[in-house]
């Protein structure tokens, strides 16, 4: 079957995120820094808001175990939007190119609801696209293949027919064993070649 659908990732895909952007602010000494987010604002524990846990427990329990680091837990909380610098280079003109052509978006994500509601109105971009997999609203993350059958369902896309668009390799591959036709997303350069190649784009 011929590709007619594109599937995004959001993080690292449409818009850059990663907590060091925060924490470089907030932490000056970069082995402080590594300590912290190796063993206090882990990725482990940000995953558990992806899969659906309340941040309000997620923020107890953290700052029961690190009383000492509590301001910088509030702080992951109260200025999370600024782990998001900014869109990807390159990768909003594509979906903009893709709209134009009427080919069809949506987006699966690993994202926390109450995360996902802050950040929401910042990017709309997210206009552009008829439907959205979020994890945090599912309860269910990638790569984990139930993710993949519901964004099918939901979408009404038919194996084979959608390109999915991920940074995280085991996403990709995982979306591909479900009947997504697989990019790992590297860069808007080579993300439009392959949109090219499968008649997507120009």
């Amino acid at each position: 079957m011929a590709v007619q659908a594109a599937v995004f990732d959001v993080g690292n895909v449409l818009y850059r995120w990663d907590p060091r952007f925060l924490f470089e602010k907030l932490i000056p000494d970069p082995e402080e820094r590594d300590w912290f987010l190796d063993n206090v604002v882990t990725l482990d524990w940000h995953v558990q808001h992806d899969a659906g846990r309340p941040l309000s427990d997620m923020v107890a329990e953290r700052r029961a175990e690190f009383p000492e680091h509590a301001p910088l837990i509030d702080a992951y909380i109260d200025r999370w939007l600024e782990t998001i610098p900014g869109p990807v280079p390159g990768v909003h003109a594509l979906v903009d190119a893709l709209a134009a052509r009427d080919v069809p978006l949506f987006a699966i994500t690993n994202f926390g609801t109450e995360f996902w509601e802050l950040f929401r109105p910042t990017a709309p971009v997210i206009d552009r696209f008829g439907d959205i997999v979020i994890s945090g609203e599912e309860k269910m993350i990638k790569p984990d293949p139930a993710i993949y059958r519901l964004a099918l369902d939901r979408f009404g896309l038919e194996p084979g027919t959608a390109m999915f668009i991920d940074d995280r390799e085991e996403n990709v591959r995982a979306g591909e064993a479900e009947g997504f036709v697989g990019h790992h997303f590297r860069n808007a350069d080579s993300l439009a070649d392959d949109l090219r190649a499968k008649g997507l784009l120009d």
